[in-house]
């Protein structure tokens, strides 16, 4: 795809549409409010989302064009940024409560936080865990969003929620202990490295 993209279209701008389309989404978010069609306008600024930030570093790879301290810093300072947007626009959506959209996006700075530490002190950097990162996140906020179209409470236990309370509940704990873990495995990785004499 990247050998494919035309030559007028640059990194930054694949960069800038990533940036772009996740604030349209929060935005999105506060519009389906009023009318709930806005709801497939978020899965396609999440869709637009993915292929900018997915394909900027592939595209400046492939035309080497690599400038390794510009994009580390602008993709994730973008990233922050866009998470920011999409809480926002989530807590005055209605479709969560404000101590969920916060406690997600403390979680996700945190998980950030502990990855770019880690690649300055070890240089490696990894945002993934496992089999869950960013492309997976995107996913499952894009169903949860198809889901929303039928109704924005699920039960659980017995009891009603907001769909995204809970789908935000377990997101916010899962994201706390994959940082948790990480830190905890790379503090042991650094005291080995540099134990004390």
């Amino acid at each position: 795809m990247a050998h494919r993209t035309p030559s007028w279209l640059t990194s930054d701008h694949l960069t800038l549409l990533g940036l772009l389309a996740q604030i349209a989404a929060g935005a999105s978010f506060v519009l389906a409010r009023g009318h709930r069609g806005f709801l497939i306008a978020v899965i396609v600024c999440l869709a637009l989302n993915w292929f900018g930030d997915s394909l900027d570093g592939t595209l400046a790879r492939a035309r080497h064009q690599e400038r390794p301290r510009f994009g580390f810093y602008v993709d994730h300072i973008v990233d922050l940024f866009g998470a920011f947007a999409l809480m926002l626009g989530l807590g005055v959506s209605g479709f969560l409560h404000w101590p969920v959209a916060l406690a997600m996006l403390l979680a996700f700075m945190l998980l950030a936080a502990e990855s770019y530490l880690a690649t300055y002190t070890l240089a490696r950097f990894q945002l993934s865990q496992g089999f869950f990162g960013p492309t997976e996140i995107r996913i499952l906020l894009a169903l949860g969003t198809l889901e929303l179209l039928r109704s924005p409470y699920t039960t659980f236990l017995g009891r009603r929620f907001l769909l995204f309370d809970l789908g935000g509940i377990v997101a916010s704990a899962v994201m706390f202990a994959m940082a948790t873990a990480t830190a905890l495995r790379h503090t042991a990785e650094l005291y080995r490295l540099e134990p004390l004499p």
